[in-house]
C-alpha cells in the first residue's frame, strides 16, 4: 500500500504535523512563562502587603510550595517558587502594565487566551531558557544573550556554551567599551567586517589539547569536523564555500585553508590557520589572497573581502605596522582551545 502514497501527499502530510508539533511546543512553552510570571507576581504582592517582609515571604513561599505540590506534584518547590518570584522581579519591566492589569482581572480562559498571544510576542524563548538568563547578574550582559538567544534561535545548550565561552565580553574586547550599551541593546549587529570579530575566538569544542602537538592541518580537519560548531563560533549570516581553494599566479599554486561568505555583510571572508606565532609573511599571505578576491572573484556589487589570520598567538606590534592604518579588511586574531576565564577577560576590560 505504501507504494501507492502520493510523495507530494507524504511530504505535505508530514510538513504539517512537524509544523504543528513546533507550534504546541511554542505554546506549552508560552503558557508555562506565562503562568509562572504570574505566579511570581502574585507572591511579590502579597510580599507587599507583609509588616516584616523578609520573614512575610520565606513563610509565604514556603506555605504555598506545600500547597502547590500537594494538588498539582513536582515543579512548584521552593526553589521554583524563588524562580519565579525572580523572574517577575527581573522583567515585569518587559511587559505592559496594561498587560498586567488586563491579566488580573479575570481568570476566564477567553482573557486568559488573549493575554497569552500578547505575552508570547515578548517572552519569546522557553523557562529554561530564562532559568539560565536569570543566574547572569550583570542587566546588560543578561538583555545580550537574551536578544542573541532569540534572534540566533540557541538552544539551551548553545545558550550555555556561548555563556561559558563569554561572547559578550569578547565581543566588547574587539569593539570598545562604548559598545556595551549597543550588545544589550540590539544585540550583534553586522555592519562591518569588525563586528564579526572576538578577542579571541574560541574553539575549545574541536578537543584539541594545548599540551598535545598538532599541524595546521589537524587544526583545519578539526574544524571542518565540527563545521557548524566553527560558524556558530564565528556568528551570524556566515555559510561554507569551502576549504584548500587553490590560487593559481603565473604557474605558482596557494591554497586558503578556509572560504566562507557571510550574506549580511554580502562578502567573502579568507581563513588562515596559524599554529604559531604570527608573523608579518602570514598578513602579506593574507593580503595577497583578498586582493585576489577582490579583483577577480567577488561581483561587482559584493562588499570587499575581509581576511582572517587565525593564529595561536597574535603580534599586535607586527599587525600595526604591516597593515595601513586605515585597514578595514585584514585581521589577526588569537584562537584559544579551552574556555576562558570570566574573570580574567573583565579584567581586560578594565584596563
Amino acid at each position: 500500500m505504501m507504494g501507492t502514497i502520493n510523495n507530494t501527499l507524504l511530504h505535505s502530510v508530514s510538513l504539517l504535523i512537524e509544523e504543528s508539533r513546533k507550534v504546541l511546543v511554542r505554546n506549552v512553552n508560552t503558557t508555562m512563562v506565562f503562568t509562572y510570571f504570574h505566579v511570581g507576581r502574585m507572591i511579590v504582592e502579597e510580599e507587599q502587603q507583609g509588616s516584616q517582609r523578609a520573614a512575610y515571604a520565606e513563610s509565604i513561599i514556603s506555605e504555598l510550595s506545600t500547597h502547590l505540590t500537594r494538588e498539582y506534584g513536582k515543579g512548584f518547590s521552593k526553589r521554583n517558587l524563588e524562580y519565579f518570584r525572580q523572574f517577575y522581579l527581573l522583567y515585569r519591566s518587559k511587559i505592559a502594565q496594561s498587560l498586567i492589569a488586563q491579566s488580573k482581572q479575570s481568570a476566564e480562559p477567553s482573557s486568559i487566551a488573549q493575554s497569552l498571544s500578547a505575552f508570547s510576542e515578548v517572552f519569546r524563548l522557553s523557562w529554561t531558557h530564562y532559568i539560565h538568563l536569570m543566574k547572569i547578574e550583570d542587566s546588560e550582559e543578561r538583555k545580550f544573550y537574551e536578544i542573541e538567544a532569540i534572534s540566533n534561535n540557541w538552544s539551551v545548550r548553545e545558550l550555555q556554551r556561548q555563556f561559558s565561552s563569554s561572547l559578550f565580553e569578547r565581543l566588547v574586547l574587539s569593539k570598545n567599551k562604548a559598545s556595551i550599551k549597543d550588545l544589550s541593546s540590539v544585540g550583534n549587529v553586522l555592519e562591518k567586517p569588525f563586528d564579526a570579530l572576538k578577542t579571541p575566538f574560541v574553539l575549545e569544542f574541536l578537543n584539541l589539547k594545548e599540551s598535545e602537538s598538532y599541524s595546521e592541518s589537524d587544526l583545519e580537519t578539526a574544524i571542518i569536523n565540527k563545521l557548524e560548531h566553527f560558524m556558530m563560533e564565528l556568528g551570524k549570516g556566515f555559510l561554507f564555500e569551502g576549504r584548500q581553494r587553490r590560487i593559481t599566479l603565473v604557474g605558482d599554486h596557494f591554497y586558503i585553508d578556509l572560504v566562507f561568505y557571510n550574506r549580511l555583510l554580502k562578502c567573502f571572508v579568507l581563513i588562515d590557520l596559524k599554529i604559531g606565532k604570527l608573523s608579518h609573511q602570514d598578513l602579506g599571505q593574507m593580503q595577497m589572497y583578498v586582493n585576489y578576491y577582490d579583483r577577480k572573484i567577488k561581483l561587482p556589487d559584493e562588499k570587499n573581502t575581509i581576511g582572517i589570520v587565525l593564529c595561536k598567538e597574535e603580534n599586535k606590534a607586527v599587525v600595526e605596522f604591516t597593515l595601513p592604518l586605515n585597514n578595514e579588511q585584514i585581521f589577526a586574531k588569537e584562537y584559544k582551545l579551552y574556555l576562558p576565564s570570566k574573570e580574567d577577560l573583565r579584567k581586560q576590560l578594565e584596563v
